[in-house]
C-alpha cells in the first residue's frame, strides 16, 4: 500500500533556513555634541564656540535628547580627520554602554571638510545606528534622500575649503615671488617689527652660524670640527643638521619654496653670508674633498659593520682612499678616529677562523655551500623587505612636512605648534635615516 504524500503549505517551519534580512536599530534618545575652530586664536578671540553649543544645546532640548558628553570646544583644523577630540568622540559613541544614536553638530564644516572621508565615516557610523545631525542644515540621515543631501553638503564642504587653500597659496606665492617669507625663517633668523613693517633678521644665533660659513669657506673644517667649535660658543646642533643649513641658499638672501614650481626668487630678508661664499661652501662639500668615499656593498670590504670599534664599540663601515689606492676600516663614531688598514683585519680575521675550519669532501663543501647561499639569501631578502618598509615610511614623514608647513601658512596652527610637530617627524626622519644604513 503506497503512502499519501503530504501538501505543506505553511512555510513558517521554513524560516530558520531564510538568509539575509534587515537589521532595524532602535534609535534612543541619547546624543553627544561636537563643537570646534581651527585655529587658537579663533579660540581665543570671538564666540564662535559658545555660540555653537548653545544652538547645539537648544537642539537637544527641543527634540527630547539626553546630552551624554560635550567633545571638540577647542580648536582643530577639519581638512583631515586625524583630530585628538574627534577620535576620541567617534571612540566614545561606538564604544559607550549607553546606546549614542545621535552626533549632533553645528554645521557641516565644523563637523569635516575631508569630503570622500567624511560621508565614509558617517556612512559607518549610520551602519553602527549613530546619526550625525547638524542644526543650520538639517535633513534627515536615516532615508536615502537625507543621506544624498548630507554627503552632498560634505562635498561642497570640502570644496570650499579646497577653494580656499588655493587662493591662499596663490597670494602665498605672489608673496615669495615679491622676496617675502611666509613661514617661520630657518634656524639664525628672528621676525621683529619695525615701524609696521616684518623683517626676517640676523639673530645671535645667526652670527655664529656666519661664523661656521667662514670656516668651511676658508679653512675647511670637518662639520665635526665646526660642530666642536660651535657648541664650545653654546651653539649645539647636530651634524647633519649642518649639512643641511650649508645647502640652504635662504642663507645668502635667495628664497626656494614647492610653491615657486622651481623658481629662485631673491629675498627681502637679511642675508647671513655673500653667495659668493655660500656656493663656496657647497663647492667644497660637492668635491668630497675628504680624500675617501663609503662603499655600501664592496668584496673589498665585506667585513664593514660586521666589525665593531676596539675604542667605543660602534660599527666600522668601510672606505677606499684614492689617493693610496687602499681599502680602510673606519669608526662609524664622530670623533673616534679608529681607522685600521682592510688588508691586515682580513688577514687577523682569517686567523681567528683557521681552528673552525672543517676539512671537507667536495661532495659535503657543495652542500653546505647551497645551505648557507639559502640562509643568506633569505636574511638578505629579509633587509631589502625592511629597507622598501623604511623608505615608504620616511615618504609618509616628508608629506607630514610639507602638510605641516601648509597648515602654518594657512594659519591651521600655531608657531609653537609647527615648531613642536617639526622637531617631532624631523627626529622620526633621522632615526629612520639610522635604521636604513643599518639594512
Amino acid at each position: 500500500m503506497k503512502d499519501t504524500p503530504t501538501t505543506i503549505d505553511d512555510l513558517n517551519d521554513f524560516l530558520s533556513f531564510a538568509k539575509g534580512g534587515k537589521h532595524v536599530f532602535k534609535f534612543s534618545n541619547n546624543c553627544v555634541i561636537y563643537t570646534r575652530v581651527s585655529t587658537k586664536e579663533q579660540a581665543d578671540n570671538n564666540m564662535s564656540l559658545a555660540t555653537q553649543l548653545k544652538s547645539c544645546e537648544l537642539y537637544a532640548h527641543k527634540h527630547g535628547y539626553h546630552i551624554s558628553g560635550f567633545y571638540g570646544g577647542t580648536y582643530e583644523s577639519a581638512k583631515t580627520d586625524e583630530r585628538k577630540e574627534f577620535n576620541r568622540m567617534l571612540s566614545f559613541v561606538r564604544k559607550s554602554r549607553e546606546r549614542i544614536s545621535y552626533i549632533i553638530v553645528y554645521s557641516v564644516d565644523r563637523f569635516s571638510r575631508s569630503g570622500a572621508n567624511a560621508i565614509y565615516i558617517t556612512d559607518e557610523l549610520k551602519k553602527q545606528g549613530i546619526l550625525v545631525i547638524f542644526v543650520t542644515q538639517p535633513t534627515d540621515a536615516s532615508t536615502s534622500s537625507g543621506s544624498l543631501q548630507q554627503n552632498i553638503q560634505y562635498i561642497f564642504s570640502a570644496y570650499d575649503n579646497q577653494q580656499r587653500r588655493e587662493k591662499c597659496m596663490a597670494g602665498t606665492k605672489e608673496a615669495l615671488l615679491r622676496g617675502e617669507w611666509c613661514t617661520v625663517p630657518p634656524t639664525g633668523y628672528d621676525i621683529i617689527r619695525k615701524e609696521g613693517r616684518k623683517m626676517i633678521v640676523v639673530n645671535e644665533k645667526g652670527k655664529l652660524l656666519r661664523k661656521a660659513f667662514l670656516w668651511k669657506a676658508h679653512d675647511n673644517l670637518s662639520m665635526e670640527e665646526i660642530r666642536i667649535r660651535l657648541k664650545d660658543l653654546c651653539l649645539s646642533i647636530p651634524h647633519q643638521r649642518l649639512s643641511v643649513i650649508f645647502r640652504n641658499p635662504f642663507y645668502c638672501g635667495l628664497i626656494t619654496h614647492n610653491a615657486l614650481d622651481g623658481q629662485i626668487v631673491e629675498g627681502k630678508h637679511e642675508a647671513m653670508v655673500s653667495k659668493e661664499i655660500f656656493l663656496k661652501v657647497n663647492d667644497i662639500l660637492s668635491a668630497r674633498v675628504q680624500g675617501f668615499k663609503v662603499i655600501r656593498d664592496n668584496e673589498h670590504v665585506p667585513l664593514k659593520n660586521f666589525i665593531k670599534c676596539g675604542h667605543c664599540g660602534d660599527s666600522m663601515p668601510g672606505y677606499l682612499v684614492r689617493k693610496k689606492g687602499l681599502w680602510y676600516y673606519k669608526c662609524r663614531k664622530k670623533g673616534c678616529c679608529n681607522n685600521k688598514s682592510a688588508k691586515v683585519l682580513h688577514q687577523q680575521f682569517l686567523s681567528l677562523l683557521e681552528p673552525y675550519t672543517l676539512r671537507l669532501s667536495a661532495q659535503a663543501r657543495n652542500f653546505f655551500k647551497r645551505r648557507l647561499h639559502g640562509v643568506l639569501s633569505s636574511e638578505i631578502e629579509t633587509k631589502r623587505e625592511e629597507e622598501i618598509l623604511i623608505k615608504k615610511q620616511m615618504l609618509e614623514v616628508n608629506s607630514k612636512i610639507d602638510r605641516l608647513e601648509e597648515k602654518f601658512i594657512l594659519d591651521v596652527i600655531t608657531k609653537e605648534q609647527y615648531v613642536k610637530f617639526s622637531d617631532k617627524f624631523k627626529k622620526e626622519r633621522e632615526e629612520m635615516n639610522a635604521r636604513l644604513e643599518n639594512c
